[in-house]
């Protein structure tokens, strides 16, 4: 699978800059940058039973719609013992997102990193010529 990120050297943490033609493109190719850091596709994967998630969040702004965003995905990730490789959004403004998340067992992967958190720290998110860029810093 090509990468849809460019990883940017940071010292203790994973740093990453992806770009998307809109928001819900962005945030998509986030998502999917953050699963593909974590964990390899293996031969189990083709097979996994696929589970769906619900996510709705609100948010005072972009940022931390975003940052909501990334975290619940890592929480529920975490909780449910799954990894991501699919996200459909139904809404998403400035502030506001109902998207579902489509993952399989951890079991199906080969797990390369923890990310703890997607933070706050050094965060650019802004328009573009092009669309939207955003770089994120993971608490790994």
């Amino acid at each position: 699978m090509a990468k849809n990120y460019e990883l940017i050297e940071h010292t203790a943490d994973i740093r990453i800059r992806v770009k998307g033609s809109d928001l819900i493109e962005l945030f998509t190719n986030t998502s999917l940058a953050m699963f593909d850091i974590i964990a390899e596709v293996t031969n189990k994967s083709a097979s996994c039973k696929i589970k769906e998630f619900h996510i709705t969040q609100e948010a005072a702004n972009l940022e931390e719609l975003f940052i909501n965003w990334l975290n619940e995905l890592l929480s529920l990730s975490a909780a449910k013992e799954v990894n991501f490789f699919e996200f459909k959004f139904d809404f998403l403004d400035e502030y506001n997102l109902r998207a579902r998340a489509f993952g399989c067992s951890n079991k199906a992967y080969k797990i390369n990193v923890e990310i703890k958190a997607a933070t706050y720290h050094e965060l650019k998110l802004e328009k573009i010529d092009s669309g939207w860029l955003v770089e994120v810093i993971f608490d790994v």
